[in-house]
């Protein structure tokens, strides 16, 4: 679909400059007081209009063909000007932006001039019309001056990773008045600029990655944490999209059926999925290699015995230790 939009603005291109390029040979027979085009050629009001506005159609056709060429060289001049980085792509979208209105503006002023417009009627039609609208769009001069804080601050810029109301996505452009982020699916979400009110900018620092992997409660943490020792710089190597890392945190959690141990490695925010199921991957291959399980959930069912003699004395100790235990974490045990 981009594709043909493209062949088309480009067939239209050619189609203005081929018009241009006659109205400037043919200007006297266009545009002069001797132009054909103010004679009335059949006599029959509708059509003798028409064709009187000939040379008013060329003429928009000139001002919108040029007002785009205009446009299009003010984009890549602003390219080369700038370098590559984020902080200048986001002020090479604002400015085209801000350009692409401006030239639409002054392009909508010289047709209606071109068909007979009066200048200063325009101009002063403009100014009450800028009156009526300064008061009824407050919300479009919100989003302007948003615009404008947002690209001279920097808190995000084009190519940064944001979440908005819980949206998660790359910044596309940062426009006078709307912001896009476009998220994994190709889905793109359209923000004013001024209902920007809190924004997670993810790109700003390293991301961590975290995998979380359960090994045997049978197998010693001390055997286990050796076999980590042992290849966390080979798990590195072969997941180039680490920056830092993968760190070793310890024992996590002691579930029901697993000893869960943590890991943790930075990386940047466009490769957190990757390094994330990668270094999963990278675990189990490494636990297989070295003959350590990754228990899944199983019931245990034990026959009970008959009660044997206790041991009096053993149970009384058990007794004053867990009240000893009770009595010393009574402030834990009323906070939490």
């Amino acid at each position: 679909m981009k594709k043909k939009i493209n062949v088309t603005g480009l067939v239209l291109l050619i189609i203005g400059i081929i018009v241009c390029v006659l109205s400037f040979i043919f200007s006297t027979q266009l545009f002069s007081e001797a132009s054909i085009f103010n004679n009335n050629p059949v006599g029959h009001e509708a059509i003798d209009t028409l064709y009187h506005k000939i040379p008013a159609i060329v003429r928009s056709i000139e001002i919108i063909t040029m007002g785009y060429v205009i446009y299009i060289v003010l984009k890549f001049v602003f390219t080369k000007l700038f370098s590559k980085n984020k902080r200048s792509l986001t002020i090479i979208k604002l400015l085209a932006s801000f350009v692409k209105y401006a030239i639409a503006i002054v392009a909508i002023l010289l047709i209606l001039s071109a068909f007979g417009v009066d200048g200063r009627t325009l101009l002063a039609s403009a100014g009450i019309l800028g009156l009526v609208i300064g008061l009824g769009a407050q919300s479009l001069i919100a989003d302007i001056i948003a615009g404008v804080f947002i690209v001279f601050e920097g808190d995000f810029e084009v190519g940064d990773i944001v979440v908005v109301d819980n949206w998660r996505g790359e910044v596309q452009e940062i426009g006078i008045r709307t912001t896009k982020i476009i998220d994994w699916g190709g889905n793109v979400k359209i923000v004013n600029n001024s209902h920007i009110a809190s924004i997670v900018n993810q790109t700003k620092q390293l991301s961590i990655a975290v995998a979380y992997i359960g090994i045997e409660y049978g197998k010693p943490i001390p055997e286990v944490e050796k076999v980590i020792m042992d290849n966390l710089d080979r798990i590195k190597a072969n997941v180039p999209e680490i920056i830092e890392g993968p760190f070793y945190k310890g024992v996590d959690e002691l579930a029901a059926s697993s000893v869960n141990l943590l890991f943790m490695a930075k990386c940047k925010e466009e490769d957190l999925y990757i390094v994330k199921r990668a270094l999963n991957r990278e675990l189990k291959m490494m636990f297989d290699e070295n003959g350590i399980n990754v228990p899944f959930p199983q019931i245990t069912i034990s026959k009970l015995e008959e009660k044997k003699n206790q041991d009096f004395t053993s149970n009384r100790e058990v007794e004053n230790f867990v009240k000893e235990q009770r009595e010393l974490s009574k402030d834990l045990e009323e906070k939490n």
